[in-house]
Order: C-alpha cells, then structure tokens, then sequence
C-alpha cells in the first residue's frame, strides 16, 4: 500500500461539525462583542488556531468571555454530531486494509471526547492527538510529529488528511503527504489549492483512490 499510516483531522474531515462550529461563533461575537461578522471571517482561522487564539483575533481585551460564551453554546450541540458523508465506509476500508489510522486535531481532549461519545470514532484510531498533547500546533509540525513518535513510524510512510489550509501547512512541513478534502464546507477550494497539497479531493471515494 502506498501510506500505511493515514492520519486525519476532525472537524471537517471526519465529522460534518462545520455548521455547530459557525453557530457558536456567530454565537459568541454577538452576545459578547454585539457585532455582526462575516461568515468567512469568523471560519477563517479554524484549524490552525487554538479556541482562545481565534477569538483574540476579534478582540483581544475580551478573549476570556468569548470563549466562554463559545463553548456554553457548543458543547450541546455535540449531542448532534454526524460523520462526514462518505467517510466511515473509508475509515472502515482503511482499517480493513490493515493501515493505521489517527487523529490529529487542534480541539482539546475534552471537546474531543464529546465527538467521540456521540460517534464510534475512537475505536478506528490508534492515535489521537489534541490541542493539549503539543506546545504548537498546525500548521507548526509539531502536532503530526507527536502523532508519528507515538505509533513509531516515518514521515514518508504517512498521509495527512484535512480541510483547512493549515492541515497542509502542518503536512508539508513534517515531510508527510498532504492531502486537501473540500467537503468541510469552512475553507473554500481555492484557498486550500493557493497551499499546493499533494492531492485535493471532493468525495471519500476519490480520497481512497488518493491514498
């Protein structure tokens, strides 16, 4: 097989969380800050950034209650979580094959396991690593690297798999294969085509063709 290890982000890529992630900025600036802000702006650094970094963007003297506000709003909505269309038949593919899968997310541990309790994720995974586990994060390698030493195993014999530019950001500069996914719905194709992944996909099916 080409990568023996596939490593994936979440949001975006594995679970349709795009909408709840929207909703609870919208969400946050409004109740917090009274402002009404664009749509792309407010997506504009999810995936890259830690929770408390993306609202300093927006105010940095307010970051405490905007993070706040945004997680009382978003946490709930977990309970409503759903896969990415397409995505578990790949996973179970994958697994089938004999890859090793894992998990590589900028959300911490605790927002990751509500994922994980209202979706079989985990028991495709390996390796999860989270916003906690690294002192940087995407597109810094460090994150990808982590997940690398836990399971023992080469750049070369790993794919990355996400949505957001800064997923091949993080893939490129771990020496690994990036591969772009355009159905998360929060960063637009030409956006992720401006970062030059090894492939850029739009459906699960064409991902294993891919990998």
């Amino acid at each position: 097989m080409r990568f023996p290890v596939v490593l994936f982000d979440l949001d975006g890529t594995l679970i349709d969380s795009g909408p709840i992630i929207l909703a609870s900025f919208r969400h946050a600036t409004r109740t917090v800050l009274e402002r009404e802000i664009p749509d792309e702006q407010l997506l504009a650094t999810v995936g890259g950034y830690g929770l408390e970094q993306q609202m300093r963007f927006f105010d940095e003297n307010r970051v405490e209650e905007l993070v706040r506000s945004y997680r009382e709003h978003n946490e709930p909505l977990h309970a409503e979580l759903d896969w990415c269309s397409g995505v578990r038949p790949v996973l179970e593919r994958l697994r089938d094959e004999g890859r090793t899968l894992g998990l590589v997310t900028t959300k911490r541990r605790a927002t990751v396991r509500l994922a994980f309790a209202a979706l079989p994720l985990e028991r495709y995974l390996e390796v999860a690593v989270c916003s906690d586990d690294t002192r940087r994060h995407k597109p810094h390698p460090e994150p990808l690297e982590r997940a690398l030493e836990l399971l023992d195993r080469r750049p070369e014999e790993a794919a990355y798999v996400g949505d957001a530019p800064f997923d091949v950001g993080a893939a490129k500069a771990a020496g690994m294969f990036s591969v772009a996914v355009t159905w998360g719905g929060m960063h637009s194709r030409e956006r992720l085509e401006r970062e030059e992944p090894d492939a850029i996909v739009d459906d699960p099916e064409e991902l294993l063709a891919v990998l």
